[in-house]
Parts: structure tokens; sequence; C-alpha cells
């Protein structure tokens, strides 16, 4: 009887501590997210398809080595991913390839000569021009061990390490060996051993905060044997031997992947972003070559954020909480966080001084963002009163260019139109995605994956000196 009471107490002991234990938990987790400075990670900066050439576009190469020694002076990421096509390696002719040493040294002297590799993580991978006409990966003519900053052949895994975790990114290289002259390598290669290679690369993975994969080719245009890229970005495998039956527990790796390779297809298609069936972002990146397409991404409180953007089109704005719904996984991404939030949060660049950081929410004014530090801008919200309904969320930088050259300004925005609200985040979509005829037709193929019916699409909306980006931002239970 004794030892009956003696059990009694101390489970109510431990119920009691335990109770107490899960309260403080909760109520540090609050406290460390209603932070709004903190865990807010340095921007990364992916830029793609840039094709230094000796014969076209004169302007091409000076407008890259200004990215980096001024535009990336601005926005200071702690991350650079250069996703392939380095160089243009094209005859004059335009009909033929050739590795061409002389745009490799182009490329080579605009890192050293901006010095981007001194105050960035730089990391340039292949893509299929940087592999035409090279026999085998230890010919002289693959000049992109010899010019290139990484210099390394293969996929790889990369931990950029913080403060507040580490964030994995894992390189997809599919170009081939040995490389084929044009345009017998539009498509990229996987082999088993690659694939095996890369299964291990996210398992490990999966002690980070998040995994970002990239690479050149879109996954529509990599050729893998079972269960396919796309599957392995999804799911890794991880065995329990402790598990009596010894099953295998999938477990998602990848938030996103990002790529370049098909440009925006002369225009014709600007916006190529799609959604894997796991809630992986596959979000391809319009060139530098001809469009001067260059992105920038954030983690804030372990929730993505990105803007894709024009060369020299200043401020840039990104809003990061709330984030955009069109581009939420309630499978890689904390977004109960959002109700948690206490402040609208606002990374605003600018060459110029930043004069107002204007907010309203459905066109009515909540007030001016105030700096907490560098690009960080943040406005007291109560996410609760935006629960229910649709709702729009407008920023407006304003960035003067300083009093030694008078009053004229610069004025942009950021546009988030939000769809559900918080607490049915990722349920429905914004509106479905707009038919765009035969032209979806033409190139779905090569751009699998691309979202059913009843999900959407993300795109941006442009008008006289303003700039918008559609988002919605919710919470999935």
């Amino acid at each position: 009887m004794l030892g009956l009471a003696a059990g009694l107490l101390a489970a109510a002991a431990v119920a009691l501590l335990l109770d107490w234990h899960m309260e403080w938990d909760l109520n540090t987790f609050i406290r460390s997210i209603k932070k709004h400075g903190e865990n807010v990670n340095n921007p990364s900066t992916q830029v793609s398809d840039i094709h230094i050439s000796i014969f076209r576009d004169p302007k091409r190469a000076p407008d890259f080595e200004k990215f980096c020694s001024e535009t990336l002076d601005v926005i200071q990421p702690a991350l650079v991913l250069a996703t392939g096509d380095l160089t243009d390696a094209k005859t004059r002719d335009k009909l033929g390839s050739e590795q061409v040493e002389e745009e490799w040294k182009t490329y080579q002297s605009i890192l050293k000569r901006s010095r981007v590799m001194e105050k960035t993580k730089w990391i340039d991978i292949r893509g299929n021009h940087d592999s035409f006409n090279i026999p085998h990966l230890d010919s002289v003519q693959n000049y992109y061990r010899k010019y290139s900053a990484w210099r390394k052949d293969g996929s790889f895994h990369y931990i950029h390490t913080t403060s507040f975790g580490n964030y994995s990114f894992i390189c997809v290289d599919a170009t081939l060996s040995p490389g084929p002259k044009r345009p017998y390598n539009f498509f990229g290669i996987l082999n088993t051993n690659q694939m095996a290679e890369l299964s291990l690369m996210a398992t490990e993975s999966l002690h980070s905060n998040h995994t970002i994969w990239f690479g050149h080719y879109p996954t529509s245009t990599i050729i893998s044997p079972a269960p396919g890229i796309r599957t392995l970005m999804r799911f890794s495998v991880v065995i329990f031997p402790s598990h009596p039956n010894n099953h295998n527990s999938f477990i998602s790796s990848a938030t996103a992947y990002l790529c370049g390779h098909l440009h925006t297809m002369g225009g014709l298609m600007p916006v190529l972003h799609s959604q894997h069936r796991g809630g992986t972002l596959e979000l391809e990146l319009g060139d530098w070559m001809d469009n001067r397409r260059y992105r920038i991404l954030v983690f804030d409180h372990d929730l993505l954020s990105f803007a894709d953007l024009n060369f020299e089109e200043w401020p840039v704005v990104l809003i990061t909480n709330p984030k955009s719904l069109l581009y939420s996984s309630s499978t890689h991404e904390p977004l109960v966080r959002i109700l948690h939030s206490t402040h609208i949060r606002i990374l605003a660049f600018s060459p110029s001084v930043i004069v107002s950081v204007k907010v309203s929410i459905d066109r009515v004014h909540l007030g001016n963002a105030h700096q907490v530090s560098g690009p960080l801008y943040v406005l007291k919200w109560s996410p609760q009163n935006y629960s229910e309904g649709f709702h729009r969320i407008d920023v407006t930088v304003q960035a003067g260019e300083g009093p030694e050259k008078g009053q004229k300004d610069d004025e942009r925005s950021g546009k988030l139109p939000c769809e559900e609200g918080l607490r049915e985040l990722a349920l429905f979509s914004l509106e479905k995605r707009r038919v765009r005829g035969d032209l979806i037709t033409m190139f779905q193929y090569l751009k699998g994956g691309y979202k059913e019916d009843g999900e959407s699409l993300f795109t941006r909306s442009r008008m006289e000196k303003m700039r918008g980006a559609n988002y919605s931002w919710g919470d999935s239970e």
C-alpha cells in the first residue's frame, strides 16, 4: 500500500515537472521568435547563365564586374551561387562550340579585380556550355579547373554555419563527361553512382536547419535512374538499425532547388517556378546573359523568402515576415512562427540613403518601419487581426541619392496580395495557374513537375517606378 502511494506521489511529481518543463519550453520558444532582429540570415545571392563571351555583347562582362563590385557591396551576401554557364564557349559564327581560354581569363579577372571572393563565399559550378568539347575532366581544355573559384568537378555538400544553426547546400552536377559539342548536351545525366553519392549527401544534410539543392539543369532536363532526382530531393532514406523490423524512414530533404539553363525562353516565360509534390520549390533563375537577372534569398526564423531581380534596379525590397503563401511548405518550414511573430520584417537595400519604408495592409497605412540594423526594417503588427479572408500588404521604400545630388528619389514597392488567413496556409492558392495556351503545352515537357490545377504560379507585377510581388501568408496545422 505504501509502495502504491509512493508511486502515485512520484508520478504526480513527474507530471508536474513535465508540465512545468513544457510550459517553460513553449514560453522560451515564443520569446525567442519574438526577438525580431535575431535569426534573420544574411542573404544569399544566385546568378546564372553569365555567358562571358569574346564575340558578343561587349557590355556583358563590364556589367558583371559592376555586379560583383558594386551590387554585392550593397547587398553583402554571405554566399553567392553562380549556377553554371560561366562562359559562352560558342564560335564566332554561333554555329559551333569550343572552350575559349580568353573567356575564362576574363571571368577570373573579374573575380580578382572586384575582390568578391574576399567579401563572400563564391561557389561557381559548371553548366553545359562550360562542358562543351571537353574529351575528359583531366583535359587541358577543362578551363573550369584552372579559372573558376570552386575548381572542383562533381556534386558536393557545402555547409554554411551561423550562430543559430547550419544550412546545407547540395550541388547537383549533371554535366556530361566527355562533354559533347553543342547542341548535344542540352540534357544533363546522372548515373547510379552519382545518385548514390547525392543520397548520402542528402542524409548528411538532415542535421541542418534547411537544405538547399542547386545545379545548372532544371530537374525536367536531367536524366537519372530510379527513383529519379526529384524523389531523391523529396526523400532521404535513413535506416534505423534499432527498429524491430529495420524499416526505412523517409524524411524530407530539399526545401528548394535553385537552377538556371533555360533562361526566360526568349522572354516568353519570364517566371519558371514550380513546386514538387513533396513541397520542394524548384526555382529557375532567368539568365544574366541577356536579361541581367539575379536572385537574393534569406532564411528568417527558418522561413525561406526570395526575390528575382534586375541588375541596377534599386531599391531592392524583400518582405521576409509574413512570407509568401505561394512559396510556403508546411513540410519544410515552421510556419506557426508567423502566428507568434510581433513584427513585420523587411529587407531593403539601396546604394542611396533609404528615406522611408512605408507599410500598409489592405490599403490601410499601418506605419513606417524602422531600421533595426543594416537592411533590416521592422514594424509591429498583430497577425491575429488577419487570420481570415484575403489581405494585401504593400511596402514602399523611398531612397534618395543624398543632399549633394538634390532631391531626386527612387520609389518602389513589394506588394503581397495575401490569399488565405494565417490558419489556412497551404490549403488554397491565390488563384489558379494562369493558362498560357499552346505555349505551356509546347514547353511543359521541359518543365516537368509543374503544378496541378488548383495550385498557383507566382508572378511578379510591374508598374512605373513600382515593383511588386504576389505573396500571401498563413499557417497549416
